[in-house]
């Protein structure tokens, strides 16, 4: 082989890289569910929302909930007998009411139980799916979000209170309709939103909740913790099993040029201290 050979074996390698690399990320993650699943004696369905980058121009493009994700889960949970349970696993930051509102109906008929695992966080539509559940479960540090609909990237709670603030006869015809659009779209979420709600919590509390999470209270973006989920009567443990938190770590973000997260890939414990010392010992990795 003569050195244009092997430049030619080099660019095949390193065009096939991408791809090997892809295939093995992807037989892990079957394996990590299959073994969630044999534990478990449960279905698991991932919903998880990566920041893409593409692969030409090198822009990033934001995924969330759409069409096609709500008919790949309603095709899962439809492959499930009723009487096997769902973990439903979430990582998202929100999308389509109307996607969002179809899987929750079909996560809140299953009749064995459903358990929502929010790894880190389930925004929006994602927190709409998770008031579907029998049990949420949330790392420590995870955060749900409120439901309050958007119309054309606007609260539709803000768009409404135009109307309070200012004369009808000096507002435009466009901002108008925006608020008549506004008004069915929070009535429609909050009506959605109590019916999820309507088995976990008496109607009066329900409708309270519905209200609370759908007509503006807090922005949008606002991250309700797990004590905060408690105080509100939604059933939500921190019991996090680490299979959930490994598996999320089997769908790597895209990085591109210099990673502005850095850290040694290992766990860091704290020793009991012996007897005969007095101070605790920190077991660091070997080469650290």
């Amino acid at each position: 082989m003569n050195v244009i050979d092997f430049f030619w074996v080099f660019l095949m390698l390193s065009a096939l890289q991408p791809v090997i690399r892809q295939k093995m990320i992807e037989a892990a993650r079957q394996r990590m569910i299959a073994r969630i699943e044999k534990k478990r004696r449960s279905r698991v369905i991932i919903l998880i929302h990566r920041q893409e980058t593409m692969s030409l121009l090198g822009f990033p493009v934001m995924r969330f909930i759409d069409i096609n994700d709500s008919e790949e889960v309603l095709r899962a949970i439809q492959l499930t007998d009723p009487d096997i349970p769902i973990d439903l696993v979430l990582h998202t930051p929100g999308g389509l009411v109307l996607a969002a509102l179809q899987i929750a109906r079909a996560v809140k008929k299953h009749p064995a139980k459903v358990t929502v695992f929010v790894p880190h966080y389930a925004m929006s539509g994602g927190t709409l799916i998770a008031l579907a559940a029998d049990e949420i479960v949330m790392c420590k540090h995870a955060v749900l979000g409120p439901v309050d609909p958007q119309i054309n990237q606007q609260p539709a709670a803000s768009i409404l209170r135009v109307l309070e603030r200012k004369n009808p006869n000096e507002i435009d015809d466009q901002t108008l309709i925006l608020a008549d659009v506004a008004e069915k779209a929070i009535n429609q979420v909050r009506l959605a939103v109590k019916d999820l709600l309507t088995e976990k919590m008496p109607d009066d509390k329900a409708e309270e909740l519905a209200r609370l999470l759908s007509e503006g209270t807090w922005t949008h973006d606002y991250p309700l913790t797990p004590e905060t989920v408690q105080q509100l009567g939604l059933p939500v443990s921190t019991e996090m099993p680490v299979e959930f938190v490994q598996l999320l770590q089997l769908f790597p973000q895209p990085r591109r040029g210099q990673p502005t997260v850095e850290y040694i890939p290992a766990p860091y414990r704290y020793h009991q201290p012996s007897q005969s010392k007095s101070l605790h010992r920190t077991e660091f990795p070997s080469g650290a």
